[in-house]
């Protein structure tokens, strides 16, 4: 065989074998994925606000029964530890092999204390979990400000700081997007962003695109479904079981991951024809079963 005919088929093979790996690691990323979904997935305990208070370790037992890995609480009467102390919670959290990575809270009360309890016990997050409709640009921009505030002291802190979104920030406010000022004003080492999607849907908007527009900016989501074919201006009692409802999961995490999303947190809010723990349970189940394709 002659040099040039051996290097021909050299040539060949390695060509051939780009082509097969270039269709080969979609997949693989895609699996890896749905892996990590499936694997690791989280409950806004909001969705259990009901029912949590009276029996907090009985709930969260069964919530990690359903197969929940992670908890984001939220400040409740009895705090973000549900009448036990930080340690006390993370303690129950090992006993029930599920870890809490975050919180909701009241970002003006006590912020440095709940700040050292959630870096004590190894939490990921706190998190802003309303502003609220504002009259002004100026009024999110002074907003902006304070989340890069509570940001350094979660730094310090050794630990994350979010915001977490609701509809109105997808709302044109003199002439802007409230999440887009308060993107661009807050600092990337200060501040990440949780999305809620079922609110970005029924702002009009589409998940998909923020998080391209903002690649590395959201790092946590909320996994919550929107009931099909009610008109957005509907916004209450039409959060139901995921699956179920209109959000594309599969499309909308893909394009996420691929753009830095690390935690997926179900939450749901209306529960007709079911309760918030048989919710639960079924929206583990779609959980631990969603795909994300190449």
């Amino acid at each position: 065989m002659t040099q040039s005919r051996r290097s021909f088929l050299q040539n060949a093979g390695l060509a051939a074998s780009g082509v097969l790996l270039s269709s080969y690691l979609p997949a693989c990323k895609a699996t890896a994925a749905s892996k990590s979904v499936n694997e690791n997935f989280g409950l806004q305990l909001y969705t259990l606000r009901d029912d949590l208070p009276k029996d907090p370790k009985g709930v969260l037992t069964q919530v990690a029964s359903f197969g929940y890995k992670q908890i984001e609480s939220f400040e409740g009467a009895k705090g973000i530890f549900w009448g036990m102390s930080n340690t006390e919670f993370k303690k129950l959290m090992d006993d029930l092999g599920m870890t809490i990575v975050s919180s909701h809270c009241d970002i003006n009360k006590d912020f440095e204390r709940k700040a050292a309890e959630a870096s004590a016990i190894g939490m990921k997050y706190l998190l802003a979990p309303y502003f609220g409709p504002q009259k002004s640009i100026d009024d999110f921009k002074r907003y902006a400000d304070t989340l890069n505030k509570r940001g350094e002291v979660c730094k310090k802190a050794g630990i994350r700081f979010g915001y977490h979104n609701h509809d109105y920030g997808f709302k044109p406010v003199d002439g802007q997007l409230p999440q887009d000022v308060l993107m661009q004003n807050t600092d990337k080492d200060l501040v990440d962003f949780e999305m809620d999607m079922y609110w970005v849907v029924t702002a009009g908007q589409n998940p998909s695109d923020w998080y391209r527009k903002y690649p590395g900016r959201f790092k946590l989501c909320h996994v919550k479904d929107r009931q099909k074919g009610v008109p957005l201006t509907e916004k209450k009692n039409v959060s139901v079981v995921l699956g179920t409802g209109s959000i594309d999961f599969p499309s909308h995490l893909k394009i996420g991951v691929a753009n830095g999303l690390k935690y997926f947190i179900v939450e749901q809010e209306a529960y007709e024809g079911t309760t918030p723990l048989a919710a639960t349970k079924d929206d583990a189940t779609y959980m631990k079963n969603i795909k994300i394709s190449a």
